[in-house]
C-alpha cells in the first residue's frame, strides 16, 4: 500500500480508501436501505481492508439508515482498530422524518456529529464532509459550525463532497474572511469516463493545496465491465438498484469505448479495472480513490493497480480513447 498526506498536521491516509456506502444499504436512498451488504459482509470487507494496508474507511451518517456508521463502529471497537484508521463520514442528507433531520444549519451539524460519534464509537472524526451543498443555509454559518466542532476537538479537519470549484472557492473566501479553518479535503466522483471535476475544481484544489479525493473511480461498475453485453445487468448491480447516475453509459458508442480501454489493458497485461484504477491513483492531483466493493476478493484490483504506473502520455492515450468521435454520427 501507499500513503499520502491529506492534510495537516498528520492526516496520512492509503491512496485507496475504502468505501462503505453499500453497508446496509445503497448509498443514502431509503428505498434501498437494506439492499446493500450485511453486517457479516462489511465485516470481511474492513478485515481485508486492513490487511491490505488500507487506512482510509469513508462512511457517512445517511449510508443504510445509520447501519454504516454503526457497524463501521462495531468493528473498530471489536478489532480495536481505531487508531489505525483514518475515518471520514459525512453529513448533510436526510436522516429522519423531520424538516430539520437534513441540510447543513449549524444546529443540525452538532446534532448529527454527535449522533456519528457514538455510532462511530469514537471520540473524534479525522475528516468530516460536507455531503453535498445545502443552498437554503449560508456557507458561511456551515463553516463555522465545523470550524467549532475543530475547536472542540470532535474533528479533525472538514471537507466538502460534490462541491463545484466556485463553491469550493467560496468556501475558502468564507473562511478565511470569518479566521476560521479552512476546507482541506474535496471528495468528488472521478473516472476515466467522468473527468469533468478536472477542468472545474482541480485548478481551485491546486491553487490553495486542497487534497482531492475520487469517489467512483470505475464509474459504477462500467469501468469493471460487468455491463459489456447491452441490456444484461447483474443481479444486485448499480445498475439494477441505483441506474440514474449512470444511464448516459448506458449506449453502444460508450461501449465500444470501454472495450477499447479494455483491449489496450489486455495488452499491457492488466484487466480493465486495473487499468482505470491507475488511471485515476497516477493524476497527481489524486490523493486517494474511494473504492465501494462488495466482496472482499473484489479489493485486488484496487491493490494491483498501485503496481500499474501510467505516464503522462498513456493517460492521455486513455483518454483519447474514451473520447474517440461517435462512429455512427
Amino acid at each position: 500500500m501507499l500513503y499520502a498526506r491529506l492534510a495537516q498536521p498528520g492526516l496520512e491516509v492509503s491512496v485507496v480508501g475504502l468505501g462503505c456506502g453499500n453497508f446496509g444499504g445503497i448509498g443514502s436512498a431509503p428505498e434501498l436501505f437494506g439492499r446493500g451488504d450485511d453486517e457479516a459482509t462489511a465485516f470481511a470487507l474492513m478485515d481485508a481492508a486492513r490487511e491490505h494496508g488500507i487506512t482510509l474507511f469513508d462512511t457517512a451518517n445517511s449510508y443504510g439508515g445509520r447501519r454504516s456508521e454503526e457497524w463501521v463502529g462495531r468493528w473498530l471497537a471489536s478489532r480495536h482498530a481505531r487508531d489505525e484508521i483514518v475515518l471520514t463520514t459525512k453529513v448533510r442528507n436526510r436522516v429522519g422524518p423531520r424538516p430539520q433531520d437534513e441540510g447543513l444549519s449549524a444546529a443540525h451539524i452538532r446534532e448529527q456529529v454527535e449522533a456519528s460519534l457514538r455510532r462511530l464509537c469514537t471520540d473524534r472524526i479525522d475528516l468530516y464532509l460536507a455531503h453535498e451543498p445545502d443552498p437554503s443555509v449560508p456557507l458561511e454559518e456551515t463553516i463555522a459550525a465545523f470550524d467549532e466542532l475543530i475547536r472542540a476537538g470532535k474533528v479533525r479537519h472538514y471537507g466538502l463532497s460534490n462541491f463545484t470549484g466556485a463553491q469550493l472557492a467560496h468556501a475558502l473566501d468564507a473562511a478565511q474572511a470569518l479566521g476560521a479553518a479552512g476546507p482541506v479535503n474535496l471528495q468528488s466522483g472521478y473516472s476515466l469516463l467522468d473527468r469533468s471535476v478536472a477542468l472545474d475544481a482541480f485548478p481551485v484544489c491546486a491553487e490553495h493545496g486542497v487534497a482531492f479525493t475520487a469517489f467512483s473511480p470505475l464509474a459504477g461498475g462500467w469501468l469493471s465491465g460487468k455491463y459489456s453485453t447491452p441490456g444484461v445487468f447483474p443481479e444486485g448491480s448499480r445498475m439494477t438498484l441505483r441506474p440514474q447516475p449512470y444511464q448516459q453509459w448506458d449506449n453502444d458508442v460508450t461501449r465500444q469505448r470501454i472495450q477499447a480501454v479494455a483491449d489496450y489493458a489486455s495488452r499491457h497485461g492488466a484487466t480493465l479495472a486495473q487499468l482505470a484504477l491507475a488511471w485515476a491513483l497516477s493524476d497527481p492531483m489524486v490523493s486517494a480513490i474511494i473504492v465501494g466493493p462488495r466482496h472482499p476478493d473484489q479489493l485486488a484490483p484496487a491493490v494491483a493497480a498501485l503496481d500499474l504506473h501510467l505516464t503522462a502520455a498513456q493517460r492521455d492515450e486513455l483518454e483519447r480513447l474514451v473520447s474517440a468521435p461517435d462512429p455512427t454520427r
